[in-house]
């Protein structure tokens, strides 16, 4: 009986959650292009399957994955290793990102776009290897007390480097992968991690020390889809990939149930290596038995399945949406309406998630009354809606992403050696959250829907990374909103 009544709260919370995106897309149907789609009962459907995927997906991470995680951590910590520390931090945030369906969603739209010269699954490892190497970083840095903006500003510069080499193709695409990486999953696992970490370790702040982890999960993944990007796209036309997959007269002779029992083993490939890389710490490394295995199994259970609904909610559901809007609003030469639309979606979207209001939360029981959650949501909502916005315009206009990604970033890099030192690991951090399930594909879709349907434009090139913009612009509203506050005080002071 809790748990039913445990599953109907996280089903409620996560139609909460797809209610602003309800709400924008029925008064922009309504009173913008006064017209019902097509595909009404479709979309309804697939929203619906989403809640409940996102329902069951939480609920089984609340029951599995996050408190062994979290003894994980904390028996770790006891014990004092270095190396172990190390290494359970990159088999984490490499099972962690492998799982991720942002990211799933995201390489299976590259690899389709770019007609196999982008490898899905060759793109979701080296995202994961890199934040496996970011999430062991993230945790020498926190055990010997190494501030985090030297790390980012070195790295944001890195990445602006290589961003000047990397063929257009995969700019916007890279920096969208960098973005997903922090979700679901992640978001509370690493940050849990950090804080706990920093909170455990004499002489450390969990504001300063215990958040940015994050940040940097976001950060090098830019980095080495980038280089992979220069490989694939440099020197001669390379052929497509072989699709190892079933082919479409295999799928179409496959139906019912049996088509279900593939997408679920598929599934379980996708949420096998984080089951396995708790297993393999718990019981080989700690020589621990699972404090409750039944709990555990059943959390396991309903994540699977729950990843599963999630998906198939979102081709449904979400992906229309966003590809759909697009299409009715440039077709009614709607563009004004565009960017109204594209800053709607970005606010309300980013209000709702709930990873932010978790973060939020933390640093303001970490920041002892500094810091307010309920304005840092507000400003990082701003920051999303006023990326998505410009990232759009970015599309409609046809300019390079190159000079975007790369002002933006410079700007974070001034920004980073201006603002108060205890708010520059959380704008990281902040930045980060921002690309929620919900949020991701719906974005997604509307950047590849406009690249499709306004001439001239490359999907591959101009219809990825809206979600890098709106990585980008929350850091920088969180920061200017602290040094604003830092000037006022400061004002104050010398008034009085």
């Amino acid at each position: 009986m809790n748990q039913l009544k445990a599953f109907s709260d996280a089903f409620m919370h996560a139609l909460k959650n797809l209610l602003p995106i309800v709400v924008v897309v029925v008064i922009f149907q309504a009173f913008v292009l006064q017209r019902i789609p097509e595909d009404t009962l479709s979309i309804s459907i697939g929203l619906f399957i989403v809640a409940i995927g996102v329902a069951l997906f939480l609920r089984g991470l609340e029951l599995s994955i996050f408190p062994v995680g979290k003894s994980l951590s904390n028996q770790f910590t006891k014990r004092g290793s270095l190396w172990i520390l190390l290494s359970f931090g990159f088999a984490l945030g490499f099972s962690a990102v492998v799982a991720e369906p942002a990211l799933i969603a995201v390489a299976e739209q590259a690899q389709e776009i770019s007609e196999g010269r982008i490898d899905a699954l060759i793109l979701r490892f080296l995202v994961a290897i890199s934040v496996g190497f970011v999430v062991a970083l993230g945790v020498f840095r926190i055990l010997f007390g190494y501030p985090l903006h030297w790390f980012m500003i070195i790295g944001y510069l890195t990445v602006v480097t290589i961003t000047f080499f990397t063929p257009a193709e995969i700019v916007g695409l890279a920096y969208d992968s960098g973005g997903v990486t922090t979700n679901i999953v992640t978001v509370p696992l690493i940050a849990a991690l950090g804080i706990g970490l920093a909170t455990s370790i004499r002489g450390r702040n969990p504001l300063i020390d215990g958040f940015g982890i994050v940040a940097m999960a976001v950060m090098v993944p830019m980095i080495t889809v980038q280089l992979y990007g220069i490989v694939v796209f440099s020197g001669t036309e390379t052929a497509p990939t072989a699709d190892l997959s079933i082919d479409t007269a295999q799928q179409e002779a496959i139906t019912g149930p049996m088509t279900m029992l593939m997408d679920l083993l598929g599934m379980v490939g996708d949420v096998l290596p984080i089951i396995i890389t708790i297993l393999f710490f718990q019981y080989l490394v700690l020589k621990r038995p699972l404090t409750n295995p039944r709990k555990v199994v059943l959390g396991f259970a309903m994540v699977l399945f729950g990843l599963y609904a999630f998906v198939v909610g979102l081709k449904m559901g979400l992906f229309p949406i966003g590809s759909s809007m697009a299409e009715q609003l440039i077709k009614n030469q709607h563009i004004i309406y565009v960017y109204l639309f594209a800053f709607a979606i970005g606010f309300a979207t980013t209000m709702a998630e709930p990873a932010l209001i978790a973060i939020g939360q933390q640093a303001e029981e970490a920041a002892s009354g500094r810091i307010n959650g309920n304005v840092i949501r507000i400003l990082v909502a701003l920051g999303v809606a006023i990326g998505i916005t410009i990232g759009v315009h970015r599309i409609i206009s046809g300019d390079s992403i190159h000079h975007y990604i790369i002002g933006g970033y410079l700007i974070v890099i001034v920004l980073t050696l201006l603002a108060p030192k205890y708010i520059v690991p959380l704008a990281y951090d902040l930045g980060g959250v921002t690309t929620s399930e919900v949020t991701v594909p719906l974005v997604t879709a509307l950047g590849i829907g406009l690249a499709t349907h306004i001439e001239g434009r490359n999907i591959l090139m101009d219809g990825f990374g809206l979600i890098a913009f709106a990585s980008i612009f929350p850091i920088i509203t969180v920061m200017l909103y602290a040094i604003a506050m830092q000037i006022m005080t400061a004002l104050q002071k010398v008034n009085t």
